[in-house]
C-alpha cells in the first residue's frame, strides 16, 4: 500500500505463484506422499502457526507506533523481494495444501474427463490473478490508503488478534 501499485501487484504475483505450485503439487498426486508422512504436515503446520504469530508480533508493534514511526519503519523493498514475499507467504501457508487436495479430489475423479486437470489450474489461475491482482491494484490508490492511515491502528490491531489466534490455533490443532 506504501510502495505503489507496481510493489502490490509483484506481491499478489507471487502468491499466484504460491498458489500456483500447490495446485500443481496436489493435482500430480505428491500430496498423497504429503499425507501419507504426517511428519511434513506437522512441520508445515508448525512453521505456519509460528509465521502467523510472527505476523501477530508486527502488527501489534505497528498498531502501537506512532504514524511518523510508521511512515519511518517501512522500507522500500524491490519488486524481486515482494514477489518473493507472496510466493513464500502463500508456500508456509500449510492450509493452502489442503485446500488444494480439496479442490482436485472433487474435480479429478477417475471418470473425469482429460482435459480436466487443464481446466482447473487454469481456471484457478485466472481467479487467482483477478482476485489478488484485483486487491492489489484497489488497495494501492490513494483513497484506500489514506483510508487506511486514518483507521491504520484499529486495523493492524484487529489483524495482530485474527494472526495471534489463528496461530495459537494452528499450533494446538491436533495432527
Amino acid at each position: 500500500m506504501h510502495q505503489g501499485r507496481a510493489a502490490a501487484v509483484a506481491l499478489a504475483l507471487g502468491v499466484v505463484t504460491g498458489s500456483m505450485f500447490w495446485a500443481i503439487l496436489a493435482a500430480t498426486g505428491l500430496s498423497t506422499v504429503l499425507t501419507a508422512y504426517a511428519e511434513a504436515i506437522f512441520a508445515i503446520k508448525i512453521a505456519g502457526g509460528l509465521y502467523l504469530l510472527c505476523l501477530a508480533y508486527k502488527s501489534a508493534k505497528s498498531a502501537l507506533s506512532s504514524d511518523a514511526r510508521q511512515a519511518k519503519a517501512t522500507p522500500l523493498a524491490n519488486k524481486a523481494t515482494l514477489y518473493r514475499r507472496g510466493v513464500l507467504l502463500h508456500l508456509s501457508n500449510p492450509k493452502a495444501i489442503l485446500g488444494w487436495i480439496a479442490i482436485m479430489s472433487l474435480g479429478l475423479r477417475p471418470d473425469a474427463p482429460s482435459y480436466t486437470f487443464q481446466a482447473i489450474i487454469v481456471g484457478c489461475a485466472v481467479l487467482g490473478l483477478l482476485i489478488n491482482v484485483g486487491y492489489a491494484l484497489v488497495f494501492s490508490t490513494m483513497l484506500m490508503g489514506r483510508a487506511y492511515q486514518k483507521s491504520r491502528r484499529w486495523i493492524e490491531g484487529l489483524l495482530a488478534a485474527i494472526f495471534g489466534y489463528a496461530g495459537i490455533r494452528l499450533l494446538l490443532s491436533r495432527p
